[in-house]
């Protein structure tokens, strides 16, 4: 995060790919006014206001393995992905 002269790293969804939405990530100076900021286990991210209903009860991971290094999303809200996991699709959490 220093050397990309940010303090965050921003988390949202936008629309996109064959299954209807994709996970995004960013880095941020500071939070914008509406971002749900997200502390655990040392680590704060800042949840995009619009993303919020489609990301509540997700867990963030950061997976290495020998063959890839990549942040893993476990979200509960997420129904479907396309066979290359690139896209996925995701209802907002209900009684939110």
């Amino acid at each position: 995060m220093e050397e990309r002269g940010a303090g965050y790293l921003r988390v949202g969804v936008k629309n996109g790919g064959c299954a209807g939405m994709e996970y995004v990530m960013d880095y941020a100076m500071a939070p914008e006014p509406l971002d749900e900021v997200v502390e655990d286990n040392g680590v704060t991210i800042l949840i995009d206001a619009k993303a919020v209903l489609f990301l509540l009860g997700s867990e963030v991971d950061y997976e290495v393995t020998p063959l890839h290094e990549k942040f893993v999303f476990n979200n509960p809200n997420q129904t479907d992905a396309c066979g290359c996991g690139e896209s996925v699709t995701i209802v907002p959490a209900a009684n939110a």
